[in-house]
């Protein structure tokens, strides 16, 4: 038995040995609670008779005395936005030497007794006020949308609500080509793709602006080899605002997008993102045109090479089995095929794919694709060695490496 069923046992047990005079009926119950609970003769014979109390008393926690209350978060949130918002660590420096500037010119009213509290604040106090007050500021940054109403028109989908047998419903994304800094203008890439036969698309264009992202999405939407039906960015403002839906408008196509800070809810052209854009021009940064003419003409390449020779293993089911979730696949094949073998693509299409199929080189495309990005390789190294050259380096000397890998590895080196 347990100790809290041992107890109850002997609390019952004291009663009836409290009331017995016998010493024989004494042993008698002694030797039965010895062979319940196991415990030796001694401690039981103390513990019957009320030496030992088995009941635990809860213990009383002393409460630690409050210093700062809360009538002091209002005066410090109202420091804490006079002085930009800082942290803790530089906050309190400040409050020891200007609450009582703040308070002779009116723009704190607190007591004596408060202005000394906050004089005497370390910087985990102030941090410790502030946590809710700054949790509550960004909950409502989240949250609110910079355009409610057209957040309230376009509907929230979610990746497994797209129908995957039915091309033409297509998810659209950005990808920056900043580098580590997002400051002026550069080269962005607008990549689409169909769910469904998994047909990749991409315009690289100078900026975010809305001629440019209409143009890359006019371009796309009329080479792709099906209508499209419906466009499904994700939530944020870059691809929902007014420009991108007046677009869907025009050209009768239904918009949707995904849930905030849900990247699932896009994870087909976010797949894309990495393994058609990044795993080639890598993570640097392109801001001149001639970088922007090169990584159109490596789009164009691209285009075909994996629309045509990349096969893609589609999600055929998803079953749960113990928590465990497994997963089966169709056989591997590629967007062309896929779009040769569906019923809801017209001959005339399936004709024009098959032509423009038999024209492809697949080597003569792969060499293509490994000679822009090695003049891609050459022009980015070429300006970022002016750059520093120009800023801080006497001397420079460019070495850079072609690789048969689509990744080329760029590198500086200082002399």
């Amino acid at each position: 038995m347990n100790m809290d069923g041992r107890n109850q046992y002997l609390k019952q047990l004291q009663s009836e040995y409290l009331a017995t005079r016998s010493k024989t009926a004494k042993s008698r119950l002694l030797d039965e609670a010895i062979k319940r609970t196991g415990l030796n003769r001694k401690y039981l014979t103390i513990k019957l008779q009320a030496r030992i109390s088995w009941i635990k008393r809860p213990r009383q926690a002393r409460a630690a005395p409050v210093i700062y209350k809360t009538d002091l978060i209002l005066p410090l949130v109202r420091c804490w936005e006079i002085f930009g918002q800082p942290c803790g660590q530089r906050l309190a420096p400040l409050l020891k030497s200007e609450i009582d500037r703040l308070r002779k010119y009116g723009e704190l009213l607190v007591s004596d007794t408060q202005a000394r509290l906050l004089n005497q604040m370390s910087a985990s106090t102030v941090d410790r006020l502030l946590d809710h007050e700054k949790a509550v500021r960004l909950m409502k940054e989240r949250s609110a949308p910079k355009h409610p109403l057209l957040y309230q028109l376009v509907p929230t989908k979610l990746s497994d609500e797209v129908d995957r047998t039915l091309p033409g419903f297509i998810q659209t994304d950005g990808v920056e080509h900043c580098g580590q800094s997002t400051n002026g203008l550069y080269v962005n890439t607008i990549d689409t793709v169909d769910p469904a036969s998994y047909w990749w698309d991409a315009v690289a264009v100078m900026g975010k602006g809305q001629r440019e992202t209409e143009r890359a999405l006019d371009e796309q939407r009329k080479r792709a080899p099906i209508p499209w039906h419906e466009l499904h960015p994700d939530n944020g403002t870059s691809f929902i605002n007014w420009h991108l839906w007046q677009y869907a408008v025009r050209t009768n196509l239904n918009l949707s997008r995904s849930r905030p800070f849900q990247k699932n809810d896009n994870c087909f052209v976010e797949q894309s993102n990495r393994t058609s854009v990044r795993d080639y021009v890598g993570h640097v940064r392109y801001d001149t045109l001639q970088e922007l003419r090169l990584i159109n003409e490596l789009y164009t390449l691209l285009r075909d090479y994996k629309n045509f020779f990349q096969p893609v293993m589609r999600l055929k089911e998803k079953i749960r089995d113990k928590g465990h979730i497994r997963r089966r696949y169709h056989e591997a094949t590629t967007p062309y095929q896929w779009l040769m073998d569906c019923n809801s693509v017209d001959e005339i299409t399936k004709a024009q794919l098959k032509a423009r199929y038999e024209r492809l080189n697949p080597a003569l495309l792969r060499r293509d694709i490994d000679k822009i990005l090695g003049r891609l390789a050459a022009v980015y190294a070429v300006k970022h060695a002016k750059v520093r050259t120009a800023v801080t380096l006497p001397t420079v000397r460019l070495d850079f490496e072609l690789t048969e890998q689509p990744l080329v590895r760029l590198g500086v080196t200082v002399t």
